[in-house]
């Protein structure tokens, strides 16, 4: 064979030999080849019990049932400078189907009394979905809620252990209803949540609903989901609603808020009515 063909062959084969090799790790089979890609984020269902384990329908006239529900009482500004006087039964009473808790102004006096009706100790959830169908106050000066407190105060002093606005409403802000979340690392007007308008809040009743599981919170009003805030886990800072929260109800007066624009005293009495509460387990 000539040489320089011997050579000229030997030069071709290397060339390709290394071209094979240089083909191979590009394509992913060598050194280089890229990681995978992350797995999907897991999306959790949360489903809830068709049946209610806890219900008031308030279908008895007369007093609250007293196996279900408390009071809070007194005038201490309930630290927001609220100016009500909470009573126990002397504000609240159920006729026609329907709770009535009344805020009254004191005759010839600047005082103020209502009443702020509490299920501690006698109903505390983990978990569910909360829903109540109510009827709101009317007059510039109130400050109704439907809310939520731990049971146990298991990370501390509010916020630490967190509180679960499922309504508020002040007076002088007609029909915006809001759902608000406080826990350490947000609070106060700082909280998380979300406001909306709903028509005739104060003339119509509309169900205000909280689904609340392992993974998250969510707030609906008229069953349109208006919020969601999900656990990061990263602790009770974020996410101290890992322990038994009870429900409670109540009209404030004045206050930080309810009391921004001042009270009308001619509003009094006015009137938060209840049509019914329900509480559906959580199940996954």
């Amino acid at each position: 064979m000539n040489k320089l063909v011997f050579k000229r062959s030997h030069y071709l084969l290397a060339v390709f030999f290394l071209f094979s090799c240089s083909n191979k790790n590009s394509s992913g089979d060598g050194g280089s080849t890229p990681p995978p890609p992350p797995p999907p984020p897991v999306v959790h269902e949360w489903v809830f019990e068709n049946t209610a384990s806890w219900t008031d329908e308030f279908n008895t006239d007369g007093a609250p049932d007293a196996t279900k529900w408390g009071y809070d009482v007194g005038g201490n500004g309930w630290g927001n400078n609220e100016l009500q006087n909470y009573t126990n039964g002397l504000n609240d009473s159920i006729s026609n189907g329907t709770l009535k808790i009344v805020a009254k102004k004191v005759e010839f006096s600047n005082t103020y009394t209502s009443a702020r009706m509490v299920t501690k100790n006698k109903a505390d959830w983990l978990f569910g979905r909360i829903e109540v169908k109510a009827k709101l106050p009317k007059g510039r000066g109130t400050w109704p809620a439907i809310w939520m407190l731990p049971t146990d105060n298991a990370y501390g002093g509010w916020p630490n252990s967190g509180e679960i606005d499922i309504m508020e409403h002040v007076g002088y802000d007609l029909n915006n209803v809001h759902f608000t979340l406080h826990a350490q690392a947000f609070y106060g007007a700082n909280g998380k949540g979300a406001g909306k308008y709903l028509s005739s809040v104060t003339d119509s009743f509309h169900i205000y609903r909280l689904d609340w599981a392992p993974y998250g919170i969510r707030g609906y009003y008229d069953n349109e989901l208006i919020f969601e805030y999900l656990n990061n886990g990263t602790g009770s800072a974020t996410w101290p609603y890992d322990k038994k929260f009870h429900l409670l109800l109540n009209i404030a007066i004045g206050g930080n808020w309810g009391g921004a624009q001042g009270v009308d005293d001619t509003i009094f009495p006015t009137t938060m009515e209840i049509d019914y509460i329900r509480v559906y387990p959580f199940t996954r």
